[in-house]
């Protein structure tokens, strides 16, 4: 099957305008120039120069020796396209629980950042407040931050380190009666907003296997829920749909979507995670999977020894 949408336009204008370094989680060289060396399909500008996903994945299988030349930071190194072909030959793995570190980031080939001000159009509906420009792209950084997951209760809130730019701009209600939940993470305080809810649903990018889904679209409904900021992710604002699938336990690699258009990549990774799974599955290649798989079974090769 191939993928089943095509890019809007804007969204890849406003999207893919720069390269930027990704922190590193102490796994990884903070200097990794090169991108991955695996295997891609040919493609060309334009839908019709794309190959298709079931091709592609007969083709050139990823092993456990291919996914973990992946890192949060090279990826980065790679164009569009190149990220989209390593998405489509993933699954969705274990739904994730715990505090997972996260960067968005901008395939190679871009330059400028991220312009939710531009891609919002003439603003959002059902907002009230005036939130627009810089502003608006300062709000929509933080929502591809780090997370922290609750799969027992398919529950995602985003961490916060610095509240400073939403109080600046009045997006942050705070009392004594209703105090911001906070979590204390690698030593340092961490807000936790923009609740959502996890599930396993269908790809936008790729239809023939689940992906975990990340949903802010009923935020107003889930515990720990305030209006302001809170609302900003949902769908009273920018309606953010993300989903994301396991490059190899602990590493995730996402697609955040604003009222369905192809927003921005994204990475999630936990260092004790990435560690602790290694050994058992680049030796196996086997993995709980939470969503379904597909009727194209994904086959993984071990490498052999686990080295």
């Amino acid at each position: 099957m191939t993928r089943i949408s095509h890019w809007p336009r804007r969204a890849i204008t406003a999207c893919m305008l720069a390269a930027i370094t990704l922190s590193g989680c102490g796994l990884f060289d903070d200097d990794e120039d090169d991108p991955p060396q695996i295997a891609f399909a040919p493609h060309a500008e334009g839908y019709a120069g794309k190959p298709d996903f079931a091709g592609l994945e007969h083709r050139h299988p990823l092993s456990t020796a291919d996914l973990y030349k992946i890192t949060p930071q090279n990826i980065a190194r790679l164009d569009q396209e190149q990220v989209d072909q390593i998405y489509a030959r993933l699954s969705a793995g274990p739904i994730p629980d715990g505090a997972f570190d996260g960067d968005l980031f901008f395939p190679r080939g871009g330059s400028g950042k991220l312009r939710l001000s531009e891609i919002a159009g003439g603003g959002l509906k059902g907002l009230l407040v005036n939130v627009a420009g810089s502003k608006l792209d300062l709000i929509g950084e933080v929502l591809w931050q780090g997370k922290v997951f609750y799969r027992s209760e398919r529950l995602l809130r985003n961490r916060i380190e610095d509240l400073t730019t939403l109080r600046k701009l009045g997006l942050v209600e705070e009392s004594a009666d209703a105090p911001l939940h906070k979590l204390r993470i690698g030593g340092k305080d961490q807000w936790l907003l923009f609740p959502a809810k996890l599930y396993c649903g269908q790809s936008l990018l790729d239809g023939r296997r689940e992906s975990i889904i990340i949903d802010y679209a009923f935020t107003d409904e889930l515990p720990g829920y305030r209006r302001m900021p809170d609302l900003l992710a949902g769908r009273n604002g920018f309606a953010i749909r993300d989903e994301i699938r396991m490059v190899y336990p602990g590493f995730y690699l996402g697609r955040a979507y604003m009222d369905r258009a192809f927003v921005v990549n994204f990475v999630l990774y936990n260092a004790k995670m990435i560690a602790a799974g290694r050994d058992a599955f680049m030796t196996t290649g086997q993995i709980q999977q939470d969503c379904w798989g597909g009727t194209q079974q994904r086959l993984i090769a071990a490498a052999a020894g686990g080295g």
